[in-house]
């Protein structure tokens, strides 16, 4: 047998990789529905310490399977790793499920698009990473387009009357997006000698031991009566699916097709989100949502191209 028909046996067809990774865009675009829905019965902490109780489960079985347990680290990497979960999964959860708890969930999911161009606009101001004129006009068409959103398209309003359309919603969305741009750094510049799995893996230890010692230090109010098996459906959803599969699946794609291919699908996350909102929950689809998600979906991708 020739070599290239060995390697093309071998090699999973890409339409099963990009299968995947719609399905990925899918359900990350489910959890903003999962986390509107789970605010209904829990505090964000409460449920924020509920998804990463079961992710850390999930990901350390995972990682005895695939390379026979987690290494011990060295100082700085339990220090880098200690900042990925901080960020990464304890600030962005809290800020993320305070967001779901007074914002619709299809407004939500667009807001958070904007990911990727806060995390350009940092490495390119504080970091001095050339960002080029393409990249410069897609942060300013993602953040016009967020502005439109925010503002539910009535920019001029907003500009005399902030508070009116830029709420405690918003600010916890603006802090997640904060916090998800750092995690994203601290990962592309500190970290070292550990693969995706293994940090991932660890960032979730820190983040649920974070987590668990807020709950300890100042209880929430839980009403169990309240919780349900939606409730419970929810928690497994985002911390299984949402947290676990999706980031195999992810990470299988950019193995098989490069990450700047890859991250293009992320580009489907507020389209789903959108659409899901709307499907379960009922929420409508507005003008500005249309035109802004639009611009940042736009805006986004440009910014993802190379300088």
């Amino acid at each position: 047998m020739s070599t290239a028909l060995s390697a093309e046996l071998t090699t999973p067809p890409l339409i099963g990789i990009y299968l995947k990774l719609t399905a990925v865009a899918f359900v990350w675009g489910g959890t903003f529905v999962a986390g509107h829905s789970l605010m209904q019965t829990l505090p964000p902490i409460t449920a924020a310490t509920a998804r990463f109780f079961v992710a850390v489960i999930l990901l350390i079985a995972w990682a005895y399977k695939t390379e026979g347990g987690l290494p011990k680290l060295t100082a700085q990497q339990l220090l880098v790793t200690f900042c990925l979960g901080a960020t990464g999964v304890f600030l962005y959860n809290l800020c993320f499920f305070a967001a779901l708890s007074t914002l619709p969930a299809g407004r939500t999911a667009l807001l958070v698009s904007l990911n990727p161009i806060t995390t350009a606009l940092i490495l390119g101001l504080l970091f001095g990473e050339r960002l080029g004129i393409t990249r410069w006009l897609g942060i300013t068409l993602a953040f016009i387009g967020a502005a439109i959103i925010v503002t539910q398209g009535d920019l001029s309003g907003a500009a005399h009357d902030l508070s009116s359309a830029f709420g405690q919603g918003e600010i916890y969305m603006l802090c997640a997006v904060m916090s998800w741009a750092t995690y994203t750094i601290i990962g592309r510049y500190a970290l070292k000698g550990l693969s995706a799995l293994v940090a991932t893996t660890y960032a979730a230890l820190w983040g649920l031991l974070l987590l668990t010692a807020a709950m300890l230090f100042n209880p929430p109010q839980i009403n169990f009566a309240q919780l349900s098996w939606l409730s419970i459906g929810a928690i497994i959803y985002l911390g299984a699916f949402g947290t676990v599969i999706c980031f195999v699946w992810y990470y299988q794609g950019v193995k098989a097709i490069g990450a700047s291919r890859t991250v293009v699908f992320t580009n489907l996350v507020p389209v789903f989100g959108v659409l899901l909102a709307m499907l379960l929950l009922g929420e409508p689809i507005l003008i500005s949502m249309l035109l802004g998600g639009a611009l940042v979906i736009g805006g986004v991708t440009l910014t993802n191209r190379s300088p």
